[in-house]
């Protein structure tokens, strides 16, 4: 059980890696590259998170609802409260352009 567990902890720490760093300054496509594509592919294919891209069940979303799933971090995907609302429309938009096949 104990092995078990540091084997969870430590593939939770891997995938938390691809979210670290800094975001200061960064919007849009660098923004996603740092944060966000480590778990859900570059082209949001998906991988450790889910897809976001073409076909994914976040095409369905609102803006506001991508925003807010961003901001809480819903699930095991990590919170992102840090990021300012620039940050946020980017990233939102940014989504936007990827699910457009």
């Amino acid at each position: 059980m104990r092995r078990l567990a540091t084997i969870t902890a430590a593939a939770f720490s891997l995938a938390l890696a691809g979210c670290g760093g800094s975001t200061a300054g960064l919007l849009g496509a660098d923004l996603y590259e740092q944060s966000c594509a480590g778990c859900h592919g570059a082209a949001g294919e998906g991988g450790l998170g889910t897809a976001v891209g073409p076909g994914s069940n976040a095409v369905s979303l609102s803006d506001e609802q991508l925003a807010a799933v961003i901001v809480v971090g819903p699930g095991s995907m990590p919170a992102f409260p840090r990021l300012t609302d620039e940050q946020i429309d980017s990233l939102v938009m940014y989504l936007r352009e990827l699910q457009t096949p």
